[in-house]
């Protein structure tokens, strides 16, 4: 019963942190941050994604022990918000409205830093960490260039949820920081060490707990 209870827990715990990370998404500069808010957000986007991320994935990694979870884990956030973009379509907003982030190679990196240290934790806490948000703003600024004109997807397409303070502006490239990558993959990669290490801490406080 105890085996049950635990696997039931950590498995509980995976889909709650998945469907948050997506919920999270929506609201950390709005996860059509590439069509309205798309340069004066992304530093906050960066920071708040790469954490989101290395914390369910890494918690998910341990778990198993299996490097490749942290993949599946990413693979599961996409899947959950191309199901969100589907909600936004049955609006009439078009399709490519919602630009799903890009999470999976950062959490291959993940993985590949955890398989390439024979399943260190602390190995996969600093050097994982750090190459997660390091990698997940350049990411998804390359997918950001792709997207087709963002300022004019968002003055076309208002949302009406959106409140006044919010209202689409010009980019201020340069008036705040000169390069929203370089901020976003540096302040990301820092914070996402200390997550890191909260999601593997978390790992222990379950098995403790589910002891108990």
């Amino acid at each position: 019963l105890m085996v049950w209870l635990r696997r039931t827990t950590h498995y509980l715990f995976i889909v709650v942190v998945a469907v948050n990370s997506t919920l999270l998404t929506i609201n950390a500069g709005d996860y059509i941050f590439y069509t309205d808010w798309a340069w004066t957000s992304f530093v906050v986007f960066s920071i708040s994604q790469s954490t989101m991320l290395v914390v369910g994935a890494i918690y998910y990694m341990l778990f198993t022990g299996v490097p490749g979870t942290a993949t599946y884990y990413a693979t599961i956030m996409t899947i959950y918000t191309w199901v969100a973009k589907g909600a936004w379509f049955a609006l009439g907003y078009p399709y490519d409205f919602v630009v799903t982030p890009v999470w999976i190679p950062s959490a291959m990196l993940l993985d590949l830093t955890y398989w390439a240290t024979r399943r260190n934790k602390h190995a996969a806490i600093i050097i994982g960490g750090t190459l997660v948000g390091l990698s997940l703003p350049i990411f998804n600024m390359i997918n950001l260039l792709l997207v087709r004109d963002p300022l004019e997807m968002a003055f076309k397409y208002p949302r009406p949820t959106l409140p006044p303070y919010m209202t689409p502006i010009e980019p201020q490239v340069g008036k705040f920081y000169n390069s929203p990558v370089a901020l976003g993959s540096g302040a990301a990669a820092v914070l996402s060490v200390p997550i890191a290490a909260l999601g593997a801490k978390l790992n222990t406080w379950t098995y403790r707990w589910m002891a108990a």
